[in-house]
């Protein structure tokens, strides 16, 4: 397995911090080399066209003509002026981005983003990221979470709550039920689907004042101290003081799926989604107002990819076709499918190289292999770093480890031996071997 990344740690070392939480906003920017940067939350990545366009009205006029995908699905302004605060935050506002300006750094929801739009016949949990995003706004406690706080909402799939989210909450096949959790999944609570979003919020609840007791200034539930760890039984003592019905259930792990793989999903009665990768998490603002154009909404992933949900069936693999000639990631084929990197020289002033450059020329010497690996496996994913913070790693899966130093790429992966100081140049073969011989779906076992 990769390295541990810093962010996640043993209860055994609990995180004592002097500072308080300078996760990036939309109201609060992060000063970076190439800029501003503002991070705009989205819950559920559910988007509008007038908010969708908003957005690239903004990225063309304050910054850099690029929206970057982050992976909670949330979307990130860059390059930005150092005086354009008080015109993006109005932007936001007349958008509807910007419902509770004190909370907007924790509106960190994500959500099945096929929910409703296959033929799976899982329940739809649109409804619960509305909701639990309007409880999260309304409530003054919840304020105090960081930005880092993540719910997750799965429709059942396993495909969000595998992101080690805080508190997930996993629909029951018959729609009327919910499961749970905050970090087992094997020790989960059941309670009506109606009650999910108030159940959510209660945990998050629970959580601060784990947080207050033990004095640690923890951001993530993995960050409590044993001690202080959430129980199920002292959540459903809270759930029931709020009067939501709840009972615990062991052994209640659901599937873990991967993220939705590029191409045309079929969905009920004559519709159609597309589903949609952007190189490196980076959009122009052309290839955006595209993608909002085709049917007026768009769902961001937390993988740095796009949905655009209802379509007619028949005029869906067109629609993909052009959407392939704009740049865009449309096919499990693509070398890019693959591909993360953080944002590197000269965005980052901690970054030892332009890690951004050197996996493009990686990629663009590698060919598209659709019969590489076997049937139903995928090749493992890649994320490029410039230093040891692994910024946008990969979360709930293995992944090759590409980590810039100043002697070059230090470069694991599960089942092979580490390779330090690797050139640049080097990479490209070195990465091959790699991939051809490890799945991603191998190493996850």
């Amino acid at each position: 397995m990769p390295p541990q990344p810093p962010s996640a740690v043993s209860r055994d070392e609990p995180v004592i911090r002097d500072r308080g939480d300078a996760c990036p906003g939309a109201l609060r920017l992060h000063a970076a080399d190439d800029g501003y940067l503002a991070r705009i939350r989205i819950p559920g990545g559910m988007l509008d066209a007038d908010a969708a366009l908003a957005l690239a009205d903004a990225a063309d006029r304050l910054g850099d003509g690029h929206i970057d995908l982050t992976s909670r699905g949330n979307a990130q302004l860059r390059g930005l002026g150092a005086s354009c605060g008080g015109e993006l935050q109005g932007v936001l506002v007349r958008a509807g981005l910007l419902p509770a300006p004190t909370h907007e750094r924790v509106r960190n929801i994500v959500a099945s983003p096929l929910t409703g739009l296959d033929r799976r016949g899982l329940p739809d949990v649109a409804p619960w990221v509305a909701e639990l995003d309007r409880l999260l706004c309304a409530s003054g406690a919840a304020a105090g979470l960081s930005g880092r706080f993540l719910f997750a909402l799965d429709d059942g799939r396993g495909d969000v709550t595998s992101l080690d989210a805080d508190v997930n909450l996993a629909a029951v096949r018959d729609g009327e039920r919910a499961l749970l959790w905050t970090a087992d999944p094997a020790d989960a609570l059941l309670v009506a689907a109606a009650d999910g979003p108030r159940a959510a919020l209660a945990a998050a609840s629970y959580f601060l004042d784990a947080v207050r007791r033990a004095g640690t200034r923890a951001w993530r539930v993995s960050e409590l101290p044993a001690e202080q760890a959430l129980r199920s039984g002292g959540l459903g003592d809270r759930l029931t003081a709020a009067g939501i019905p709840a009972s615990v259930v062991r052994g209640s792990a659901g599937p873990r799926a991967a993220a939705p793989e590029p191409g045309v999903v079929e969905g009920p009665e004559g519709t159609a989604a597309l589903s949609v990768f952007a190189p490196l998490g980076r959009l122009t603002t052309a290839q955006w107002r595209r993608l909002a154009g085709l049917t007026g909404r768009v769902r961001l992933t937390p993988w740095r990819g796009i949905v655009v949900p209802g379509l007619p069936a028949r005029a869906a693999e067109d629609a993909l076709a052009g959407l392939a000639g704009a740049g865009l990631v449309t096919g499990p084929a693509d070398p890019w499918r693959s591909v993360t990197a953080c944002t590197g020289r000269p965005g980052c002033a901690k970054s030892r190289a332009d890690v951004r450059a050197d996996a493009r020329a990686v990629v663009a010497q590698a060919q598209p292999q659709p019969h590489a690996h076997p049937q139903g496996t995928r090749p493992l994913p890649v994320h490029w770093s410039g230093c040891e913070r692994r910024c946008g790693h990969p979360r709930g899966t293995a992944w090759a480890d590409v980590v810039a130093t100043a002697d070059g790429y230090d470069l694991t992966a599960t089942g092979h031996a580490p390779q330090r100081g690797v050139p640049a140049s080097e990479l490209p073969a070195a990465l091959a071997a790699v991939r051809r011989t490890t799945s991603h779906d191998a190493a996850k076992k």
